[in-house]
C-alpha cells in the first residue's frame, strides 16, 4: 500500500524503519514542527523528521493537523493508509476520510483501558501487572475506534515507563505491519471495542509527579518508575525541587516517619506511611545526576530532616 507515516518521537522510529524496510511503500512523513532543543533552544526536527529526511522523504510538518496546506497536500499524495504512531495531535474528520483504509493508530495499551496521552505512565503508576500494544482504526472518539490486533506484555516490578515503551515500540512495529499487511489483503477485520473497562490515561504534569511521602512505599515507588523518564518525579529539600529516579523498597524497615531521611555511608532512605525506601539517583536542578549517597554526602543532611 502506499502510505503517508504519522510520528513524531523516537518511541516511533521502530515503525517508521520497520515500515520502510517492508514491501508497503512509505512516500511521506506527517510529524510535528520543528521544537527548540538543548541549552541553545535551537530548533531541532523531530527524530521521525530527521530519519525521513535521511531516507530523501517528503515530511510535512504543519503548525497543527488542521492546517489547510496538509488537507491539500495529503488529497494530493492520495494514500491508501496512513499508520500512526504518537504523532501529537488529533486529526480531524477531514483528513481521516482521505485514504481508504483510514488511519491506523498503533496505541500502547490494551483497548479500552487507558485511553489516552500517557497509557504506559498511567499503567505503570496503577500498579497493572499485564499491558500491551493495539492497532485501531482512528474515529473521530478519542482511542476508540475499532481493533485490528493486539499483543500483551508483562509489566516488571522494576519497570520504568521508559523501559516498558522501548519494549512496547519493538514489538508494536511487528503489530503494526502485520495489521497494513492483513489490511491490504482484506484478511483482517476490525472489532468494536468493549464497553466495559474503559480507563483514560491523560497526559501527566509537573504537578502529577511530585512524591506525596505519605503515601504508602508501593504507591510512591510506582509513581516515580511512571514518571521516568518523562515528566520526572520530583520532592523538594531545603526548598530546592529534586528529581528521583527510581527507589529500591526496604519493606523489613520501619517507624520513620513520612519524608524523614536516615543517611548512612553510602545510602539515603527515606520513610513513607508504610515501610522506608532507599533513594537511587538525585538530580539538583541544573546539575548532573548523583547516586544518592554522593549526593547526602554534598548537602550534609541534618538529623529529622524532611524531604517534601
Amino acid at each position: 500500500m502506499k502510505l503517508v507515516f504519522a510520528g513524531t518521537p523516537e518511541v516511533a522510529l521502530p515503525s517508521l524503519l520497520t515500515l520502510l524496510d517492508s514491501e508497503h511503500e512509505v512516500v511521506a512523513v506527517l510529524t510535528r514542527p520543528d521544537a527548540p532543543a538543548g541549552r541553545g533552544r535551537v530548533l531541532t526536527p523531530s527524530p521521525v523528521a530527521e530519519v525521513a529526511l535521511e531516507q530523501g522523504l517528503e515530511v510535512l510538518r504543519p503548525a497543527g493537523p488542521r492546517d489547510p496546506d496538509l488537507l491539500t497536500r495529503l488529497i494530493e499524495i492520495d494514500p491508501e493508509c496512513c499508520p500512526v504512531v504518537a504523532y501529537g495531535g488529533l486529526l480531524p474528520e477531514p483528513l481521516l476520510a482521505i485514504p481508504k483504509h483510514g488511519w491506523v493508530n498503533l496505541h500502547f495499551s490494551l483497548l479500552p483501558a487507558w485511553r489516552g496521552a500517557a497509557p504506559v505512565q498511567r499503567a505503570v503508576i496503577a500498579g497493572d501487572e499485564v499491558t500491551g500494544a493495539s492497532t485501531f482504526r482512528i474515529v473521530k472518539e478519542l482511542d476508540a475506534g475499532p481493533v485490528f490486533g493486539v499483543l500483551t506484555e508483562t509489566i516488571r516490578p522494576d519497570d520504568t515507563s521508559g523501559a516498558l515503551l522501548d519494549r512496547l515500540a519493538e514489538a508494536g512495529a511487528g503489530l503494526l505491519l502485520g495489521t497494513l499487511d492483513g489490511i491490504s489483503t482484506g484478511e483482517v477485520i476490525p472489532v468494536d471495542q468493549p464497553t466495559d473497562g474503559i480507563s483514560l490515561a491523560p497526559k501527566l504534569g509537573v504537578a502529577d509527579a511530585q512524591v506525596d511521602w505519605s503515601a504508602s512505599a508501593m504507591r510512591i515507588d510506582r509513581l516515580i518508575r511512571g514518571c521516568t523518564p518523562a515528566p520526572g518525579a520530583w520532592t523538594t529539600f531545603r526548598e530546592e525541587r529534586l528529581r528521583l529516579g527510581p527507589v529500591k523498597l526496604c519493606p523489613g524497615e520501619t517507624g520513620v516517619a513520612p519524608g524523614e531521611m536516615v543517611v548512612t555511608r553510602n545510602a539515603v532512605r527515606v520513610g513513607t506511611a508504610t515501610h522506608v525506601v532507599e533513594l537511587g539517583e538525585v538530580t539538583r536542578q541544573g546539575k548532573r545526576p548523583l547516586p544518592a549517597g554522593d549526593w547526602a554526602r554534598g548537602v550534609r543532611p541534618e538529623p529529622g530532616e524532611v524531604l517534601t
